[in-house]
């Protein structure tokens, strides 16, 4: 047996920080699915959110947080976020991370939705790769975690409502037998204590800022496993992803960039978001991407023009030198004009967990993107994400104190075989789900749009049903097939609380529905087994 006092699946920040606060208390095992530097948090470029300043207090990020998330957001929840956020700055500052200074200060950047200057960042637009290399160095240099790449997870081990462990496949000679070959095998880990930190599931969309791994694996196993999902309608598509002609990768134009005072022009060279919003381009994302994307239709273009031109260059050089080599290398010019669109980028909703990381299922805790904690209501304000990462992966793992060690592990068997066969069926389906989403549940949906999404994804559905039974039935898992039915499982968790929802809020909106319904002010609930339904929004339904 395998077993490890904390396993870790995913390796984005709140997995790479909730590792090293693990190995303070035990023996640490973190899975990964490509490898370490592979992630939404390695790539994120904006910042990290937090009171730092004289100027600045709790209070108004909470308020900041609560008008972007559209009457959804969980007070309690945003105020453990707003006020144990800079603790957690504080301590990793102590701990060797460096953001960006001015004049001995922290550099504070301003981005859509914050009423004061509150966004650290590290390297000009390299906060991601910076504080994920900070998270690498604590968890590299101890000797009791142990990194697997290379290792998907494929299940939960859960008995009577207990986790005790993952299911896995792996191509890790430190895991694998030699005898197969690199193709992988089923593995079994098992922990005291599970965390899901695998991040979200925008790359089920054809054009997306996230790595094409972030397909919403956890999301789907948790459900499979019996937890609640919560508010998966609301995905959140950043305003600006670089406009690459053909290609499904969009390359993120940070947050930042329109924070420093860069304008959104139309087919006319004309500013378009100044009448739409008192904040104009820093209004907050939902309704700049909308905006965005209605102005495309109407000057018959699949993309609008950022402007960067009248701001000074060498501020735009050292604010952003890895954006404006990356706008280089396609043949843009940043300090000039480039084109952008939107494009999916991180799902608001998740696996539902508590304010200490808690599921439905006993000894299984989420953190990052994979949560719904209660924070980002129906639309994330900007850069708080990677704060919750810190804030709420340390609080889950002190929680595991209380919880203590399992006296006696359940026996397991493996289930899970690969055949390379059909490797070409889910690589076709894949792109068949990118399409659908895209089509069906973008930016802009409808009663009849979802319910044709949901028809087309039962019809993949059958597909893969009838290639199962051709294996025998259920007892006999393959993994291409396995891969296949969680990308369904995804697409139909977005699409069919987006069909329940009718009306418009924050990352959700139905042209047919076009207003808030404040009857809706709702969470929108999903249970394996069980008919959709509801919660309210503060109303301790977040506590147990």
């Amino acid at each position: 047996m395998r077993k490890f006092d904390y396993i870790i699946v995913g390796s984005g920040l709140a997995g790479l920080y909730a590792a090293w606060k693990a190995s303070l208390k035990g023996s640490v095992a973190v899975i990964t699915k490509s490898f370490v530097r592979e992630s939404n948090s390695f790539n994120a470029q904006g910042g990290i959110a937090a009171v730092t300043s004289f100027d600045d207090n709790p209070e108004i990020h909470k308020s900041d947080t609560l008008i972007a998330g559209r009457g959804l957001c969980e007070d309690r929840s945003v105020e453990i976020l707003v006020n144990e956020g800079p603790s957690r700055i504080e301590e990793i500052i102590a701990e060797g991370m460096k953001f960006d200074t001015e004049n001995g200060v922290l550099a504070l950047g301003l981005e859509g939705g914050h009423h004061k200057r509150r966004i650290l960042h590290a390297g000009g637009d390299a906060t991601g790769r910076w504080i994920t290399e900070f998270a690498i160095s604590k968890v590299e240099g101890r000797e009791n975690i142990t990194v697997f790449e290379n290792t998907l997870l494929l299940d939960l081990l859960v008995e009577d409502g207990t986790c005790y462990g993952v299911r896995c496949w792996s191509s890790n000679p430190q895991l694998t037998d030699k005898s197969s070959e690199g193709n992988g095998e089923e593995i079994m880990l098992f922990a005291d204590h599970v965390f899901l930190t695998s991040g979200g599931a925008s790359a089920v969309y054809a054009r997306t800022t996230n790595p094409q791994t972030t397909v919403g694996d956890g999301v789907a196993i948790a459900y499979k496993a019996g937890c609640r999902v919560l508010d998966m309608e609301f995905i959140q598509f950043h305003p600006s992803g670089l406009y690459l002609k053909d290609s499904p990768q969009a390359f993120l134009i940070s947050e930042a960039v329109r924070g420093e005072r860069a304008h959104l022009l139309n087919k006319a060279g004309k500013r378009f978001m100044v009448p739409i919003h008192e904040l104009a381009e820093l209004a907050p994302r939902d309704i700049v991407a909308r905006s965005i994307f209605k102005q495309m239709k109407q000057d018959g273009m699949p993309y609008v023009t950022l402007s960067l031109k009248h701001l000074d260059k060498a501020m735009i050089l050292k604010r952003f030198p890895g954006i404006y080599a990356k706008c280089k290398e396609f043949g843009y010019d940043l300090t000039q004009e480039i084109p952008v669109a939107p494009a999916a980028h991180y799902s608001v909703g998740g696996v539902m967990s508590n304010n200490n990381g808690r599921t439905d299922v006993k000894r299984l805790y989420v953190c990052g993107e994979v949560a719904a904690t209660g924070i980002m209501g129906a639309n994330r304000l900007a850069s708080n994400s990677l704060i919750e990462c810190l804030v709420f992966a340390n609080r889950a793992v002190e929680d595991t104190v209380q919880v203590g060690k399992v006296d006696n592990f359940p026996a397991f068997e493996k289930q899970y075989s690969k055949d390379e066969a059909n490797a070409p069926l889910y690589q076709e389906l894949r792109q068949k789900v990118s399409e659908i989403m895209n089509a069906n549940a973008g930016i802009i949906r409808s009663e009849d749009t979802l319910n044709e999404g949901l028809r087309q994804i039962a019809e993949l559905g059958d597909v893969i049903k009838q290639k199962q039974a051709e294996r025998g039935g259920e007892s006999n898992r393959e993994y291409y097939l396995e891969a296949s039915r969680r990308l369904l499982c995804v697409a139909r968790l977005i699409m069919s609380p987006a069909l329940l929802r009718k009306e418009s809020r924050g990352g959700h909106y139905r042209e047919d529905y076009p207003c808030t319904d404040e009857g809706y002010a709702l969470h929108s609930v999903q249970r394996r087994g069980k008919d959709i339904t509801t919660a309210p929004v503060n109303d301790n339904y977040f506590n147990f």
